[in-house]
């Protein structure tokens, strides 16, 4: 039995494909002269956005119209002047095509990888997913057909990027099984959202499987069986016949207030990255957004957006969500994000230095352009503003103080605003141990279990040696809940929760217990939620 991470539910039974990475190495192209090159990057970039639009087409009618703008977020990419233009100087100093592309390409994914956030290093696997294709098409070589496997195959392969996902016919995939990638990755979401069991970063995958091998994956467990006996298909034929009905019976919550099994009215919101997102929460009927996560904004780009566009950002999720509440999260960037036009300083550790709100008080008139664009859009919807990695009273002052200078100076501009509600996100013990005090100062919480699990328990999620530690459930980090939510509720204002924890079936009932107000998940994740809190009864 091999391990791996469960990133889409279900049961696969079927019957393995192999899909090797092709190389792509192009040591061996000679280059010509400046125009030439050009002319075959030209060639190469439109040759792929025709490739990709025809498969976004495809992606609508298998995994649906969110999906697709996954692929279309490649073509937006590539058609950035900024990347282009990079590739082009590069070749004017004597680098072929395919140098140039690996270049630029490489760098955008370096950029993206040195992010501890999981949204974030997915942007580094799109970049990749182009810089791939480009070198096939630039080195002329034909990728693997995956739309032709046979019915019942578990598609296994280093990683599945989105031009891959794409060609996928559901019908025919019983599983895939690759050996990276998490549950935030855009595999995972287009295995999700075609319904198609996943389980990934199985070590060595590719060489512990074998082509036309029996293999079973466990989608929620994140295991997977290798020729297993005839008792092993039997149960897990008999455990996928119940979740198909009960992925069925999820409907029924569509639309459903969310209510406890003995009358206690809460709220399932959903985390959002981008204006696109809403969509997703609407079609699952999230009674609200719980964490727009504004940083999303500011990324793939030359320079920062300036406060039209961001106030059409937000304005654009407050019409979508009609008056439900929308919490906007200030920017949460620093030092181990490294967007150039911000000239951030690089950190020894950077997890503890000069970022979020620290980063936005230190730079007041990019903070203001934010809040400004933010109480403007308040005028089209129920939008509450968030603070990230608040550690000390004095930040929630010093960022009441700005708010109360950007209501004056629109004020002042005759531009129509709305004063918003001031929350914090809990996500240092520091917050935890003084929340008592920060109750006085705002209007609600967001408990952030991500960052709070790390900081709590010491530990960086991604070092596999101490990864074990990372665990919600770990005393200290439960007790650190429960001292949040007991406060807030002491002091009567709202509390949520908008880390991974909130989604967590074993643990919503505690959180019922101690009085959590809202569960703020992912879009997928807001019919189970919600199902798990209407049938809890004390």
């Amino acid at each position: 039995m091999l391990k791996g991470i469960a990133a889409s539910q279900g049961y696969g039974i079927g019957k393995a494909v192999i899909i090797n990475d092709i190389s792509t190495d192009y040591s061996n192209v000679k280059y010509t002269d400046a125009q030439s090159e050009k002319a075959r990057l030209q060639k190469a970039v439109d040759d792929f956005i025709e490739e990709t639009r025809s498969l976004a087409s495809s992606l609508k009618e298998s995994a649906g119209e969110k999906e697709a703008e996954i692929l279309e977020g490649h073509i937006v990419m590539l058609s950035d002047p900024f990347m282009l233009s990079q590739m082009e100087e590069s070749i004017d100093a004597g680098s072929v095509a395919e140098k140039a592309v690996d270049t630029v390409c490489n760098m955008f994914i370096d950029m993206f990888s040195s992010v501890d956030d999981e949204l974030t290093n997915q942007r580094a696997s799109d970049v990749k997913d182009i810089r791939d294709t480009l070198l096939k098409s630039l080195l002329g070589i034909k990728s693997i057909d995956i739309s032709a496997v046979d019915a019942g195959s578990v598609l296994v392969a280093k990683d599945f990027t989105p031009s891959m996902t794409g060609k996928i016919n559901k019908n025919n995939v019983a599983a895939i099984i690759t050996e990276v990638g998490g549950v935030t990755s855009h595999s995972a979401i287009l295995a999700r959202a075609m319904g198609i069991p996943a389980v990934l970063s199985v070590v060595n995958a590719t060489q512990s499987i074998k082509d036309g091998m029996e293999i079973i994956a466990d989608g929620f467990k994140g295991k997977v069986i290798t020729n297993p006996s005839d008792n092993e298909k039997s149960k897990y034929t008999s455990l996928q016949e119940e979740y198909l009905k009960e992925k069925e019976s999820l409907k029924a919550y569509i639309g459903k207030e969310t209510v406890t099994g003995n009358g206690i009215k809460k709220q399932v919101y959903a985390n959002i990255g981008k204006p696109e997102d809403v969509q997703n929460v609407l079609q699952s009927s999230g009674e609200g957004i719980g964490l727009f996560r504004t940083e999303f904004l500011f990324m793939d780009r030359a320079s920062e957006p300036n406060e039209e566009e961001q106030f059409e950002a937000y304005s654009t999720v407050a019409r979508a969500m009609n008056n439900k509440e929308v919490i906007i999260r200030t920017l949460d960037i620093g030092g181990d994000k490294d967007i150039p036009y911000l000239h951030i300083e690089k950190e020894e550790n950077p997890f503890l230095g000069h970022r979020a709100i620290r980063y936005c008080l230190d730079n007041p008139a990019l903070f203001k352009k934010q809040i400004r664009a933010i109480l403007r859009a308040a005028v089209f919807g129920n939008i509450k503003i968030m603070l990230p990695l608040v550690t000390c009273l004095e930040e929630v002052r010093d960022a009441k103080k700005l708010i109360a200078e950007c209501e004056k100076e629109l004020e002042a501009e005759n531009k129509k605003y709305n004063t918003v509600p001031l929350g914090v996100m809990i996500e240092t013990p520091s917050a935890v141990l003084i929340s008592d005090l920060l109750a006085q100062e705002v209007e609600f919480f967001s408990i952030g279990t991500n960052d709070l699990t790390g900081y709590t328990m010491a530990v960086d999620r991604g070092n596999a040696k101490v990864s074990k530690l990372y665990d919600t459930f770990q005393p200290s980090v439960l007790k650190a809940i429960e001292i949040t939510i007991r406060n807030a509720k002491k002091a009567g204002i709202q509390v949520g929760m908008c880390g991974e924890a909130a989604a967590d079936s074993r643990l919503i009932p505690r959180l019922i217990e101690w009085g959590l107000d809202e569960f703020s998940v992912t879009p997928g994740s807001i019919l189970q939620t919600r199902k798990t809190i209407c049938e809890y009864k004390a």
